[in-house]
């Protein structure tokens, strides 16, 4: 999936805005000290170790060992196309010549 950037240029790269309550500001910044960083630096560090930990969880499909030799049997005899597909081909290689 393809997704737009939303954000706004500067010299030292993207900037990101965001609203916090007191309390979640204190909790942020005193693991941020635990850490001996700054704030900023934590908040992108954990943000990009958990947007990294999404995306796997959504871009990568786990199979199972009873799944796998399904999958590649399934891969290495593909059904052969059925009208709907050939027309659809059809269509497509027309309108991109």
């Amino acid at each position: 999936m393809q997704l737009k950037p939303s954000y706004a240029h500067s010299s030292k790269g993207n900037r990101l805005q965001i609203r916090i309550d007191q309390e979640t500001y204190y909790v942020l910044e005193k693991a941020a000290q635990y850490k001996k960083g700054s704030l900023s630096r934590f908040v992108r560090e954990a943000s990009l170790k958990e947007a990294k930990k999404i995306i796997r969880e959504h871009e990568n499909m786990p199979l199972s060992d009873q799944d796998w030799p399904l999958l590649m049997e399934a891969l290495s005899a593909p059904p052969k196309p059925n009208e709907a597909l050939q027309k659809a081909y059809a269509k497509y290689k027309k309108d991109s010549e």
